[in-house]
């Protein structure tokens, strides 16, 4: 399509933002086969994961410029698109591993094929200095480490050059697939090295903007706030080649912008589409979509435990009877949602997570738990959601809203931009009512309890204490699904999480992507990023 056409096309306002993705991307760029043009809602701003204040869209550089001892291997849905498999754990810098017979130690041989983008090897040394690294910089990479029971630089052992080893303080079904995540990648640490200071030891600064990978893929331009580039890294030998040269990854804040430049064919894929669009798009059968349900993760209300009335579980309970369920599927998600509510048991019988909650839309119910808790006439209050995601946000807020009007609780609605709302609802944990998601990257029902019902642990922004949720936690995040007390201890935390609700489930949601006919390979990830890797485009 030529430039004057396709502005001409998308009329004057559209064709206005879409100059500056002109300027740095031409459209016909889209056309080319080894170029895979990406459109995506927010952008990167940094490429260090270990670097505290990294977002969410950052994740996805990793993956793609940094290797991994290990990594997840992939499957096929029933629909036959493509997904993680947290069941399959693949080599990656690891030729090979092998467990101690107690558990307590993971040994691994370093593939000689890994070599970094300098041509020199990855050792042992590398991924011992970036392991050290991830457990010493804390905040979420640190937990995140902790999780497989990693928490300090002695556990991590150079045997020599090409073997390295990981003891842990007990055996936990955690540590390896843990090795998969984002977060324990690997890097030339001799570059490195070169950059740190005695107040930056870890090269954090040097790191934030000149990667020093082995991955499939390079950075070779990022404009913030714009675009960044991949190129093909030739030399990699870890896996199958990428199918494309060049991923070009724009940020288009406009969502009918994004939609448009998919429609029209001059992006090749769509990441995390809008609920709304994703049904549209499978009407339309002009684009594929790509989804499914995403692993462990729900779009929950959470109460803040610290804000009154919240501390009181009958107001808890009786907004959990109040919520329209099933308007916020339809009109929210648009049938893009695994419903978490209407559960028949209040005791759960199993131990799938996650599983509805034994609430569904009961008004009057809602109002005598209202009353018992000395409130009849309501109370006011604020609901706090994230501009961010107001695609699925916004509309549940005013669904909410309304529906708790009925029972005379007053909602006035607060619009926290993007850009500051991890800080204020998973760092300081400052607000009241608001809506969140979370999804666990390992796919455990404790795992989720460890991130979302711990006190203190990031998305745990309801500050939901609980002794028993603690303890049992802790006794069951490391031990094997084969122990008979790891499903009576699972059961038990859902009892309690369904009793207590200091986190109401609404939906599971649907990861959801576009892409043109032509680009085959496209995986749904844990981490909701765009791995490139697999990729093809004809």
């Amino acid at each position: 399509m030529q430039r004057r056409k396709f502005l001409k096309t998308l009329g004057v306002a559209s064709g206005a933002s879409l100059i500056p993705f002109l300027r740095y991307m031409p459209a016909e760029a889209s056309g080319h086969s080894d170029t895979l043009v990406v459109v995506s809602g927010s952008g990167i701003n940094s490429l260090d994961l270990h670097r505290k204040g990294t977002n969410r869209p950052s994740y996805q550089v990793t993956v793609n410029i940094y290797d991994r001892l290990v990594r997840f291997g992939v499957k096929e849905l029933e629909d036959g698109s493509l997904a993680y498999d947290s069941t399959k754990i693949e080599p990656e810098v690891a030729k090979s591993w092998v467990v101690s017979n107690d558990g307590r130690s993971l040994t691994f041989e370093i593939n000689p094929d890994a070599i970094f983008w300098d041509g020199t090897p990855v050792t042992a040394y590398d991924v011992k200095w970036s392991f050290d690294r991830a457990v010493s910089l804390g905040g979420f990479p640190a937990v995140q480490m902790k999780a497989g029971s990693m928490t300090s630089p002695e556990q991590f052992v150079v045997i020599d050059e090409m073997t390295f080893r990981v003891d842990t303080p007990k055996s936990s079904k955690l540590t390896l697939p843990d090795l998969a995540v984002p977060i324990p990648f690997i890097i030339n640490s001799k570059v490195a090295k070169n950059y740190a200071t005695d107040d930056d030891p870890w090269s954090t600064e040097y790191l934030h903007k000149n990667p020093a990978g082995s991955g499939a893929f390079k950075i070779v331009r990022w404009d913030p706030g714009q675009q960044f580039i991949y190129e093909r890294n030739d030399n990699w030998l870890l896996g199958p080649k990428p199918g494309v040269k060049r991923v070009i990854v724009r940020e288009i804040p406009s969502a009918s912008t994004r939609r448009a430049l998919t429609e029209r064919g001059d992006a090749d894929l769509y990441m995390n589409v809008a609920a709304k669009d994703a049904k549209e798009f499978k009407s339309e059968g002009k684009v594929t979509v790509s989804g499914a349900p995403i692993d462990n993760c729900l779009h929950v209300l959470a109460l803040n435990l610290d804000y009154k009335p919240y501390d009181n579980i009958k107001v808890r309970q009786a907004i959990a009877y109040a919520l329209p369920y099933e308007d916020i599927i339809s009109a929210a998600a648009y049938g893009r949602g695994k419903p978490m509510f209407g559960g028949s048991e209040k005791i759960p019988t199993n131990i799938t997570w996650p599983q509805p909650f034994p609430y569904s839309t009961n008004l009057e119910k809602a109002k005598e738990l209202l009353a018992e808790a000395g409130l009849k006439n309501g109370f006011e209050t604020t609901l706090s959601f994230n501009l961010g995601l107001a695609d699925w946000q916004e509309p549940t807020s005013l669904l909410i809203q309304e529906s708790l009007g009925k029972i005379g609780i007053k909602v006035k609605l607060n619009k926290i931009p993007g850009a500051n709302w991890r800080t204020a609802a998973l760092v300081e944990k400052r607000l009241p009512m608001h809506l969140e998601n979370f999804g666990g990257w390992l796919n455990y029902p404790d795992y989720y309890f460890f991130w979302a019902y711990k006190n203190g642990h990031l998305f745990n922004s309801s500050n939901y204490k609980n002794t028993k949720v603690e303890n049992l936690v802790d006794d069951t995040m490391h031990m094997s699904t084969d122990d008979p007390q790891y499903e009576t201890n699972v059961k038990e935390m859902i009892a309690i999480a369904f009793e207590d609700v200091p986190r109401i489930p609404l939906y599971q949601p649907f990861l959801d992507s576009a892409m043109q006919k032509n680009v085959n390979g496209y995986a749904s990830w844990f981490h909701r990023q765009l791995d490139c890797r697999s990729i093809t485009k004809s």
